[in-house]
């Protein structure tokens, strides 16, 4: 017999369940081996968590089994919430393949919630739409092969046929950047549907926008280093370096740079290696290594 509280979880399908310390290692870890999984930290007496839970299970539900969903009470379960260090509600973890791989704390915007489950999801095994898939495959191809232009032409005519294709869209973005086109690849972005602006293609190519600027005025690599070697509290000489390493196409020593930074002093510049490792995450594929090994690296030095 379904309990009062749960029937409403109950009839998702199994997306979105209530959790206890009982049944987390079946509903979150090992569960997480086979669709990831997000956890919604909360508690009844937490007001923006009556705003944020449903605004999160909606987006689960509308990610269509691609994503689960399992609800811990932090009243009831205090052992596993010390255990995960969860120091304020709402937080909200991901897990995949048994690890956390992404999270944030406190309310934030639907358009937000909605690119974090897209975001998730793209971590496993779920479906992706048909549409012109085909093409897009092909022109992805293209631009792997050092064919930007080529690429952007099938991008641009996929476009034609279906303005509203994210990928298409992402995929016209990156093959400007690759022509270096960084003003028409920004116009590109200005000019996209709204009803696609919060998709996960979309996101990743306003970081990759906002990472190429940067590239353009990053300072030498040598001055830099030599700068942090000889002061290693140079915060400003390491986040500069970071961006000169990224721009040189060293992107885990980017990452190891400005994590390193946001552990020395994770509020200088108002929190700005924080940010970047964020962009520069935001700009890889979900399942890229280096994006995921950084996320569980980041998320386990802000749950300390």
């Amino acid at each position: 017999m379904l309990e009062l509280g749960a029937s409403q979880n109950e009839q998702a399908d199994g997306l979105i369940k209530d959790g206890s310390e009982a049944t987390f290692m079946q509903d979150v870890v090992e569960m997480s081996q086979k669709v990831p999984v997000i956890v919604d930290f909360w508690a009844p007496w937490c007001g923006p968590c009556k705003t944020l839970g449903p605004a999160l299970e909606a987006a689960v539900t509308a990610a269509k089994g691609a994503v689960r969903m399992v609800k811990l009470d932090v009243d009831q379960n205090q052992a596993i919430a010390g255990q995960l260090q969860i120091q304020s509600i709402p937080t909200v973890y991901a897990f995949w393949q048994g690890q956390p791989v992404d999270g944030f704390q406190g309310a934030v915007a639907g358009s937000e919630i909605e690119a974090f489950v897209t975001r998730v999801a793209a971590m496993g095994p779920g479906g992706e739409d048909d549409g012109l898939a085909a093409a897009v495959e092909a022109a992805e191809e293209m631009l792997t092969a050092g064919d930007a232009s080529d690429a952007a032409q099938t991008f641009a005519a996929i476009l034609e046929e279906e303005p509203t294709n994210a990928a298409a869209y992402g995929g016209l973005v990156r093959a400007h950047l690759a022509l270096d086109e960084v003003e028409q690849a920004e116009a590109v972005l200005n000019g996209a549907p709204a009803e696609i602006s919060a998709s996960a293609e979309l996101e990743a190519a306003h970081a990759q926008l906002e990472l190429a600027k940067q590239a353009a005025s990053a300072g030498p690599l040598d001055e830099l280093r030599a700068a942090v070697n000889a002061d290693e509290n140079n915060h400003q000489a390491r986040f500069d370096l970071a961006t000169a390493m990224h721009a040189a196409g060293d992107l885990e020593g980017a990452v190891d740079q400005l994590l390193d930074l946001f552990g020395r002093d994770r509020e200088w510049n108002d929190g700005a290696a924080k940010a970047q490792l964020f962009t520069i995450f935001d700009a890889l594929e979900a399942k890229d290594p280096i994006a995921l090994n950084g996320r569980r690296r980041l998320s386990s030095m802000i749950f300390v």
